[in-house]
């Protein structure tokens, strides 16, 4: 399997709705979700910017299928926060290089 980075820019999205988005994940079991290596989240202008990486896109959309629902639930517009998914070409993490 290839690693991926899969980005979202989700216009409008505040910490508070990121926060709960989180928690609802959690309470549905995914508070580590299966195949997320890394993720990161923050305020970009009115947007909210998440990068991941995950060990495959697969894994991802499985993920997805959770996700997207739990979005949907806390206000955020689905349709204008599509993950860009791009193969992870290269990786360095701390002094150790994983790819």
């Amino acid at each position: 399997m290839e690693r991926v980075i899969v980005q979202f820019n989700i216009p409008g999205m505040t910490a508070e709705v990121y926060d709960q988005v989180w928690a609802d994940l959690r309470q549905a079991g995914q508070s580590s979700p299966q195949g997320l290596h890394h993720h990161v989240g923050a305020q970009q202008g009115n947007n909210w910017l998440v990068v991941d990486v995950w060990e495959s896109a697969e894994a991802f959309n499985k993920f997805g299928e959770t996700l997207m629902p739990i979005l949907k639930k806390n206000g955020v517009a689905v349709d204008q926060a599509k993950p860009t998914i791009l193969p992870l070409h290269y990786e360095y993490e701390g002094a150790a290089v994983a790819h």
